[in-house]
């Protein structure tokens, strides 16, 4: 098959000034002269026909050809490098996931030595955040967020459903004599009471929790924060089970109600179509699916346990202090 393509040296120009909007930035990235830059535009417009760039005198901006050609030629180069370093190293070096804050402390460094054991040579860094990743201008890898799964450009598997019930403390639910009903937690003090999940509990509950709107607002912003302080004695949390399954185990918190929540959110492993093939993100993704498979399998196992035992002649809830 023969292809039709620009001169490289020119495409790369193109490329740099392009995502930089500015021939000095671009000229000292590719180690050029800034004639050298123009020089290559230049001719690349010639190749192509039209203008790509629009020269104002302090800025320039990208033409309808220009925005057309730019996000090609972006793609085409890092499915280029990325076949290289592929060629090069296979999986080694530094594998960047970025990952929400409690997903990280409660989910992913509790595995990630197993991980570590498999690929020595493969040095993992978390950088934890919530905000959405330019994969193309960061130095990063792959990402694990809670959403839709919908994001243009990318690769997508789902982990887990981000579902939501009641989380508290042995201690706080004897406060009360014991968690029975779901009303009885609005008789103690509810984390972050505009959560909108807890809207949605309550309601799918058929209990009336108007009453949370005039609480004083507080939010931790994460979840951890709140199991956190829900261990402590200090309220009750709504949080996602599959994160806090330690902590259920052990007792430090407890789940007074098999009534979950869930919004139709999930959380997602994520990164670019083009670096699908990159052997360090597919030993990550293939390792991981794995042990969520796993932890999926062995948590349900655990509750299905707990809903025998709970039947075996007296109500699972009686007494919140038991579990």
């Amino acid at each position: 098959m023969s292809f039709q393509l620009p001169p490289l040296a020119a495409a790369r120009a193109f490329e740099s000034v392009a995502r930089h909007l500015s021939f000095t930035k671009a000229a000292r990235e590719l180690g050029m002269t800034q004639a050298a830059v123009s020089y290559q535009i230049k001719l690349l417009e010639e190749r192509v026909g039209a203008q790509l760039f629009l020269r104002h005198p302090r800025h320039i901006e990208l033409t309808d050809v220009g925005q057309r050609l730019a996000p090609a030629i972006t793609d085409a180069f890092a499915i280029i490098g990325e076949a290289y370093l592929a060629a090069r190293s296979g999986a080694e070096g530094v594998l960047c996931v970025s990952t929400i804050l409690t997903f990280a402390s409660n989910w992913l460094a509790r595995r990630l030595g197993a991980f570590q054991m498999a690929y020595p040579s493969l040095a993992v860094r978390l950088d934890t955040s919530t905000r959405l990743i330019d994969f193309a201008r960061e130095d990063v890898d792959i990402a694990i967020r809670s959403g839709s799964g919908k994001w243009p450009g990318t690769e997508t598997h789902k982990l887990f459903s981000a579902d939501f019930t009641p989380m508290l403390s042995p201690a706080l639910a004897a406060s009360i004599g014991g968690v029975h009903k779901p009303a009885d937690l609005l008789r103690l003090p509810i984390l972050d009471p505009g959560d909108i999940w807890w809207k949605e509990w309550f309601k799918l509950a058929g209990v009336d929790a108007g009453e949370l709107a005039s609480r004083t607002a507080s939010s931790m912003g994460a979840q951890m924060y709140e199991a956190s302080a829900a261990i402590a004695g200090h309220g009750v949390a709504i949080l996602t089970r599959e994160l806090f399954q330690a902590e259920l185990a052990d007792g430090r918190l407890i789940q007074p109600f098999d009534l979950v929540g869930d919004d139709g959110h999930s959380y997602w492993l994520v990164y670019p179509t083009s670096r699908r093939n990159v052997p360090k993100i597919k030993a990550f993704r293939d390792w991981l699916l794995v042990e969520v498979e796993r932890s999926l399998q062995a948590n349900a196992e655990a509750r299905s346990a707990a809903v025998i035992v709970g039947t075996s002649g007296r109500s699972r809830f009686s007494s919140a202090t038991k579990r």
